[in-house]
């Protein structure tokens, strides 16, 4: 079995393709049985089924991490990747990173540490791989391998976070998007915000602006449950997103978030709100993946629209505050590592102990078997012990003394030089 993983993110590939590649979070676990398939198929060597793979599916990355004997595993998985999404091999494959063995170890690590995020050390992205994990394992996915990689890489996250300062001055997308809007808006309490979708980053968002004390808070969610039970929170009132066509050009901060796999606000949609609102300036910001908000939005003269991507720049002035923690957090992935490889390397070699064990044991018994036969018919027991250590010891030897007489040249060097520690035995 081999480690792998394989995918793109904010830093290999543009917004959108991301969102090309993204898998609804309904889609991920009938997405991970596909891939499970999809290896199988192509892997001569495992005939049972063996294969393991979870899939993490974020606005800034889409990985599979897998373990399977599959030829050629990154080919493997860029062609599965663009069967599912339905994309050109010639398209996606530059974008891809693969990354095997110890180097994706070190990646899911340091992905769930917040040291691969657009943000550094951004705390959301350990609770995504968890219910990606979580999807996995529902779905079959995890065996040994990625069960230990990934339990792993929860205490190590762990381990990062409480013994270095890695997320202290963490600056998040919602603390971006609040940045933004005041070069449009000096002041967010004069002002109408609409959070579109109810999820975890929208929450984040909400809790930022309202912070601010905005003239109003209003959530829009498919599930008017959900979205009421949120904007009760902010002192905010809900609407259903079907009611945002008439609705829109109340609002003069937007921010969404959806897993919608289709635009929820069209350009035309957005036309007919600044004729409404007499060309006063909308302030816009799309953090979903596949995007909320159609890109022909952002040519609009009076509307400033920000996508995933776009706050990247802004995030980045909060960095030299956290950099001091980086080479700490480093270290103490490359021990974790380290240590993971020594257990994949121990489950390596766990067949060849099985079989010595077996062998030996069928060894003892015979001579044991034979001891009996020798005790039966009367024979001394100091001949009977004599008999069984010798013969224990012949057989136990003749294995490697046959070897050794059998190897020519640089392998019986090898050979010779191997068998003393073996053996333990002095020149």
């Amino acid at each position: 079995m081999q480690l792998l993983a394989v995918g793109l993110n904010h830093t290999t590939a543009p917004v959108a393709l991301r969102e090309q590649l993204a898998f609804a979070p309904e889609h991920v676990a009938d997405a991970v049985g596909a891939a499970r398939a999809w290896f199988a198929r192509h892997d001569v060597t495992n005939a049972k089924g063996n294969d393991e793979a979870a899939i993490l599916s974020t606005c800034n990355r889409t990985e599979i991490y897998c373990a399977s004997a599959v030829d050629n595993p990154l080919e493997a998985t860029a062609h599965f990747l663009a069967d599912y999404h339905k994309l050109p091999h010639s398209q996606l494959r530059p974008h891809l990173y693969a990354l095997p063995q110890d180097n994706a170890v070190r990646h899911a690590f340091r992905v769930a540490s917040g040291l691969d995020s657009m943000v550094l050390g951004e705390p959301q992205i350990l609770g995504q791989m968890k219910d990606a994990v979580r999807q996995a394992d529902a779905a079959g996915g995890l065996g040994t391998y990625l069960h230990q990689m990934f339990q792993r890489t929860f205490a190590v996250a762990k381990e990062v976070r409480s013994t270095t300062e890695i997320g202290a001055h963490s600056v998040s997308m919602a603390a971006a998007a609040v940045r933004l809007s005041q070069r449009i808006f000096d002041r967010i309490s004069e002002q109408h915000v609409l959070f579109i979708g109810a999820g975890e980053m929208i929450e984040l968002c909400a809790t930022h602006f309202a912070a601010q004390n905005p003239k109003s808070l209003t959530i829009a969610n498919r599930t008017m449950e959900r979205g009421e039970s949120l904007a009760h929170r902010f002192n905010g009132k809900a609407i259903r997103l079907a009611q945002l066509p008439e609705q829109l050009s109340q609002f003069d901060i937007v921010v969404s978030c959806t897993a919608s796999t289709l635009p929820l606000i069209g350009l035309g949609m957005v036309e007919r709100a600044l004729k409404a609102r007499r060309r006063k300036p909308m302030f816009m910001v799309d953090l979903a993946v596949p995007r909320d908000i159609e890109a022909e939005v952002g040519r609009l003269n009076d509307v400033f629209l920000y996508t995933v991507d776009d706050l990247g720049a802004v995030v980045q002035s909060g960095m030299e505050n956290r950099q001091a923690a980086v080479a700490q957090a480093e270290a103490i992935i490359e021990t974790r590592v380290q240590s993971f490889m020594h257990w994949l390397d121990d489950r390596a070699v766990v067949p060849v102990i099985r079989d010595l064990h077996e062998n030996s044991e069928q060894l003892r018994l015979h001579e044991l078997e034979r001891a009996r036969k020798m005790l039966a018919r009367g024979d001394d027991i100091q001949v009977v012990l004599e008999a069984l250590s010798k013969g224990l010891t012949a057989k136990f030897l003749h294995g490697p003394q046959q070897a050794l007489h059998q190897a020519q040249g640089d392998e019986r060097a090898r050979l010779a030089a191997l068998l003393p520690q073996l053996f333990r035995t002095k020149r």
